[in-house]
């Protein structure tokens, strides 16, 4: 079971921060260079962003349950 949820943590650790990358700062940053610069202001977030953004509130709950699951394993001496 440590096992499985190590695998997971170093994933979803990879995938979390290639999805934060992908979000829009106030620069614009590295999705610019993925066509995040191009999307008008008129209506606030786009669905895109707005996908994006669920995906990475996920991801992030998953990397944390992982975290949460490995540090009682070990606690409890498994």
């Amino acid at each position: 079971m440590t096992g499985v949820l190590q695998v997971l943590l170093v994933v979803s650790s990879m995938l979390l921060i290639a999805l934060i990358l992908l979000h829009k700062g106030k620069g614009g940053g590295l999705s610019d260079m993925f066509g995040g610069g191009i999307s008008s202001n008129l209506g606030g977030s786009s669905v895109a962003e707005k996908n994006l953004d669920r995906i990475t509130v996920a991801l992030a709950i998953l990397w944390a349950a992982s975290i949460i699951g490995l540090g009682l394993i070990v606690s409890s001496g498994g």
